[in-house]
């Protein structure tokens, strides 16, 4: 039988379940660990750190963030395939 996992643990819990925590930050998911029923810390696997910290890089890029704009309000530049050289 399979059961849901939970995304809160209690720092007790998740010192007695460590690897099954950490699997399912693995699978994409948030881990919060709490004390007095606080969230204290988060569990989060390494790609979506990896994607966050990406994501924090491109917002702080001013020149990315003006393309971006730009893109969205339809003012971005078009290429077609044939004039990007190889």
């Amino acid at each position: 039988m399979h059961f849901p996992m939970k995304s809160a643990y209690t720092i007790k819990e998740a010192q007695k379940n460590l690897s099954a925590v950490v699997r399912h930050a693995e699978r994409g998911s948030l881990a919060t660990i709490t004390r007095r029923k606080k969230p204290v810390a988060h569990i989060i696997s390494a790609e979506r750190l990896s994607a966050i910290a990406e994501t924090m890089e491109i917002l702080a890029d001013s020149a990315a963030m003006k393309a971006i704009r730009d893109a969205e309000a339809g003012k971005g530049k078009w290429y077609s395939i044939e004039d990007l050289a190889d």
